[in-house]
Order: C-alpha cells, then structure tokens, then sequence
C-alpha cells in the first residue's frame, strides 16, 4: 500500500505528467457530463421503453461503447462511432486511392490531410445517422408524446444539428486528450463510455443472483472469478509478442559480411496480434448488416431467417459468422498495416539480412509467411474472445449486460487502452528516474 501510494506521489511530482492527467480527467468529465444532456424537445420522463430496448443485443453493444448516451436520447448519442467509421473507410480507401497512398508517404503534412479528410467524411455520416437515429425513436418505443415539440421541421433541424456537433465535439475532446493529455483520446472516450455501464450491469446480476433463487453470492463470486482470468487472458492477448532473429553485420573490404562485428545480431519484433482490436470493429460494424437486411426482406423465408438469428448477438449463426469474420479481418489488417517488404528494403538498405535468406524479395516473402504463421493462432484467439459472452450465456446463464464485459470488443478496449495508459505514464516516470508502474513507486535518484 505504502508502494502505490509512494508511486502517485511520484507521478504528481512531476508537473507536466500531472497537468496531462488532469486535462485528460476534465475532458472525460465533461464527455460523460455531456452523454447525460437529453436533446431538447424530449420528454425524459418517457425514455423508459427505450432503456428497456437497448439494454441487451446490438443495440445494447451501440450503447455501451456511447456510455448510455445513446438509451438517454443524449446530445452524444452518436457517441464517437462516426469518427471511428470514417477512420477505418479512409484507411480501408487507403489501399486503393493512389492520392491517399501518397498522402502516406509525405509524412506529418500528408497525416494532417488525411486527418482533415477523416474530419468531413465523419460528418457527413453524421448527417446521415442523425436523422435515422431520431425517426428511429419511435421503433424503439419512444411514444409520440415524448417529443414535445413533434417530428416537424422545428424539432428535426435543430435536433440534427446539436447530434452532428456533439460527434463533432466529442471528436475534439479525443484530438485534445491525444496531443495535450496522456494519449489515445478517441480509445479513451471509448473506454469511459463502456466502463460507465459496467456498475449498472453487475448491479442487475448481482440482483438477479441473489434474490431468484439463481445461484446465490457463491455462483456470483464464481462469475467474478471467471471475470479475472478472461482479463488475464486478454492481457496476454494485447501483449503477446514473437521474435524473429534478424542478422546484422558490417561490410569488409572485400564487400562480404563481418559476422564477428559488435552488435551483428538483432532482432525484429513481430507481433502475435499485429492488428490489435481493429479486426472486432471491422466485423462488428458489418454484423449490424445481416440483421437489417433480413428486416428489410422479411417477407421472405430467407429474410426471416436473418431477422431472428442475426439479431441475437448470442445465437450461434451470429457468433460463428462474427468469429469467421474477426479471422479474415486479422489477416487483412495484418496485411496493410505490416509492411513486410518495406521492412526488407530497410533491412537491405542498413545491410543486414536473415541467416539462409536472400535479402531483397525473398526477406519480404519470408516475414510474410512468418507474419501469416503467427498471425493465425492469434486471430483464433482473438475470436473466441470475441465470442466468449455468447459461450458465457450458454453456460452459464449470465444476463446480457454483464456477459459483455467477459469478452468481445468491450473488454479487449478496455484491456488494451488500459496497458496503453499505463506505457504511457511508466515513460514519463522512467524519463524522470522513477521506477515505472509496473515495478511499484521505488524512487530511483533524485528528480
């Protein structure tokens, strides 16, 4: 105890780290204070129905990543899924669209235009969200009365209007949390929003075990158990890495390779999940699709189908198309974000090589097909992660709402944004000779 409290003294001493940390709470302060502000013109004494309606299935995923703002008709009930839409299509648009490949290659000039790029694509899905979201009220059980003003153009404008800026705001905090505060501002809006319906959620099982006769507070402790260890698990996952050995050496007169030279031997890092959550996201924007299209074509037999099992995000059908998509989107996002044959050109130009490998073409096929060996027990891990609160309900009987946390992109988020702040804290400690987070709070010298 005296060791962690010795380790946030450290970390308040040093005033820029505490000036970050500061900024950072504030602006996640004033996002949750935002998702809390019901767009005017809604009668929140009538939003119960839609509580109900988005406590469980997609909606209730949409939700948790919003931090309930969505179930609370909030001026963020877009949340930031706009902007990390539009993230993910510019970069996807990347591999095809010469301009954007360009913009990649002119460094901080060609990142702030991609990021202005990022910026107008995020509101013109916006734009279209917006208003499908407001007319969607109703489906959701919003009565008519709850909109005091009505459905008119006095209501809808306006309406529309405060939900782009609050996507558009919430964007800024993001931007504000990475470049002044303590990092990865969007990730940690995400992760705010889902942990802001954690307490609620294991409040209703904890209810829901101890007072119908349905496990007890043993099988309550049992759940938390299981809880832990996924967690461990997924931090393994997050931080799983794999090395292969790369050999450097000096050139001799002679033009051959001084094997025997200081510092001839180094090593390449390859991650085991190169692609982190990204393949999740990918897969969980598209699982939204089978549902609405069996809706729009139920009166079908085929469109019925997909409306009942595509919209049980804890069915079989769902979870198994969900895995199988989070396995193709882990090679592919392994594929565009690993540049297997810019490394070996880097690797050409310093004048090192791989032992028995060629340098040039034949390095870049050989990290590629190590990059595909490691990659695909990682991809298979990371989707029984991601289906794992459907395997938990199954077995287990966990309500909806708490079997989210116990996998998928919910906890992987939290996880691995976590690890992320951490690193981030522990540079500034060791910057300022203190022993980072992960060794306790031991002063090392003198700041």
């Amino acid at each position: 105890m005296n060791k962690i409290v010795e380790t946030l003294t450290n970390i308040w001493k040093i005033k820029e780290l505490r000036e970050r940390l500061l900024l950072t709470l504030s602006m996640l302060l004033v996002y949750r204070f935002g998702a809390q502000i019901v767009l005017p013109g809604i009668d929140t004494a009538q939003l119960s129905e839609l509580n109900a309606n988005t406590e469980q299935g997609i909606l209730g995923i949409l939700n948790a990543f919003t931090g309930g703002a969505f179930a609370n008709a909030s001026i963020f009930a877009l949340g930031i899924m706009p902007y990390i839409s539009a993230s993910i299509v510019v970069q996807l648009m990347g591999i095809a669209i010469p301009y954007l490949q360009k913009l990649d290659k002119e460094g901080e000039s060609g990142r702030k235009t991609k990021t202005q790029i990022t910026r107008w694509l995020t509101i013109a899905i916006c734009i279209v969200q917006a208003p499908t979201y407001l007319f969607g009220l109703s489906a959701l059980g919003v009565p008519d009365s709850a909109f005091v003003l009505g459905k008119g153009l006095n209501f809808m404008f306006p309406a529309v209007t405060i939900l782009v800026t609050g996507t558009i705001f919430a964007m800024w905090l993001g931007e504000k949390i990475t470049d002044k505060g303590i990092g990865n501002g969007i990730s940690l809006l995400i992760m705010v929003g889902i942990i802001a319906t954690m307490p609620q959620s294991f409040v209703q099982e904890f209810i829901s075990r101890t007072t119908n006769s349905n496990g007890g507070f043993m099988f309550v402790l049992i759940e938390l158990i299981v809880w832990f260890v996924v967690i461990l698990l997924s931090v393994l996952l997050v931080m799983a890495m794999r090395q292969i050995p790369v050999q450097y050496a000096r050139r001799t007169a002679s033009g051959g390779y001084d094997k025997n030279a200081v510092g001839a031997r180094q090593y390449i890092p390859l991650k085991l999940n190169a692609s982190g959550v990204m393949p999740i996201i990918f897969a969980q924007a598209i699982m939204f699709a089978p549902g609405l299209i069996g809706r729009s074509i139920n009166h079908t037999s085929i469109g019925q189908w997909m409306e009942v099992n595509f919209q049980d995000i804890f069915g079989l059908a769902y979870n198994i198309l969900f895995a199988v998509l989070i396995i193709i989107f882990t090679f592919f996002y392994t594929a565009i974000t690993v540049p297997t044959n810019k490394m070996a050109d880097d690797l050409k130009r310093s004048g090192g090589f791989i032992p028995g490998i060629r340098p040039g073409k034949e390095t870049g096929d050989y990290l590629d097909h190590i990059m595909s060996l490691i990659t695909f027990p990682g991809s298979i891990f990371l989707a029984l992660l991601a289906v794992l609160p459907a395997i938990v309900v199954k077995l287990m009987d966990v309500q909806a709402g708490w079997a989210l946390f116990y996998g998928g992109t919910s906890l992987l988020i939290m996880v691995g944004v976590a690890i992320d702040t951490v690193q981030q804290i522990n540079a500034y400690l060791l910057n300022r000779h203190y022993d980072g987070l992960m060794k306790t709070g031991k002063n090392r010298k003198t700041a």
